[in-house]
């Protein structure tokens, strides 16, 4: 399932990830999956959330730098080997991963991962012949 993610680059410095947290607490929005990747000078927050326009807006207006981004949400059996299964096939077919985080959480017995590729739309049809 393709949805939007939000980049949000952060400054290298305490408590700038709760002020986001907070905001967004304070909001209702749900963060369903998050990951941070670092630089030198700053961070960069890639989230997946319940309402992405109105958190997007939020941030926006609270000075934050933020990137939308098409990214696909993919079932995982979690078992031994249920993410290389699910690997194999997309690397199969030939699809370059940029980067994957996993979803908070589980459901039915599948584990979540978000990736993040150049054609969405043709990930989400292989992995709808995998029938998770």
């Amino acid at each position: 399932m393709t949805l939007q993610q939000l980049s949000v680059f952060l400054e290298n410095r305490a408590g700038q990830l709760c002020e986001v947290t907070e905001l967004l607490a304070e909001n209702h929005v749900d963060m369903q999956a998050l990951n941070i990747a670092e630089t030198a000078d700053y961070g960069v927050l890639r989230l997946i959330v319940d309402a992405p326009q109105r958190a997007a807006a939020l941030l926006r207006e609270h000075c934050f730098i933020v990137r939308e981004t098409p990214v696909v949400q993919a079932p995982v059996p979690d078992k031994p080997g249920g993410l290389n299964d699910v690997l194999r096939a997309i690397a199969d077919a030939e699809i370059d991963i940029e980067y994957m985080y996993s979803v908070l959480g589980q459901k039915n017995g599948l584990a979540y991962m978000v990736f993040r590729v150049a054609d969405p739309e043709r990930l989400d049809a292989v992995l709808t012949r995998l029938q998770l």
